[in-house]
């Protein structure tokens, strides 16, 4: 007897396994761990002008250069360090990201500091709330827009609206798998057809 295919939001590319268990286990999930939000907020600003699923594939050729995302040691990183990022060929080789991705890393650090957490610096602006919010509807919001004018209040680069509202949802803030989507149900405690 068959399993049957479950159904995702449409814009998972199914001939991808890594890009499927990103979708299935890790998007749009609720995230508090400061790691993982650290994470994925560098691997979003290298996101802009390009797609997700590409950064998604460079993924362990980032963790690997960035050293497992330490933002203490990305923070401290030198001109010599984003010389040799720029010569990874495994990784995205733009100089404004790159430089980005260490100054976005000592506002981090800063943020952290002042509020304890990033988790609690992120949730604070839905008073820790999941925002219910299908992903077809914008690619910006007033929340991302909020959210992208403190981090740039900071220093941060690469962090404009549409690239904060894929963040938002990457994390889980905004809950934002389509209707039909078997996630979508499993958050709302629906059984899975």
């Amino acid at each position: 007897m068959s399993t049957p295919e479950l159904v995702r939001c449409s814009w998972v590319n199914l001939k991808n396994p890594r890009y499927v268990q990103y979708h299935d286990q890790e998007w749009s999930v609720p995230c508090h761990d400061d790691h993982a939000l650290y994470e994925l907020l560098i691997l979003e600003c290298f996101q802009a002008g390009l797609s997700w699923e590409c950064v998604l594939n460079k993924r362990e050729a980032f963790r690997r250069a960035y050293e497992g995302f330490d933002a203490a040691r990305v923070a401290a990183y030198g001109e010599e360090k984003a010389a040799a990022l720029l010569a990874d060929p495994g990784i995205i080789r733009n100089r404004l990201k790159v430089r980005a991705s260490i100054r976005n890393s000592q506002v981090f650090l800063d943020i952290q500091a002042e509020f304890g957490s990033f988790d609690r610096y992120i949730w604070s602006f839905t008073d820790g709330r999941v925002i219910r919010e299908d992903w077809t509807l914008r690619t910006a919001s007033p929340l991302s827009d909020a959210v992208s004018a403190d981090l740039k209040k900071r220093g941060m680069t690469f962090v404009g609206s549409t690239i904060i509202y894929s963040y938002l949802q990457a994390i889980g803030v905004l809950a934002a798998h389509s209707p039909e989507c078997f996630c979508c149900r499993r958050e709302t405690g629906e059984r899975a057809e």
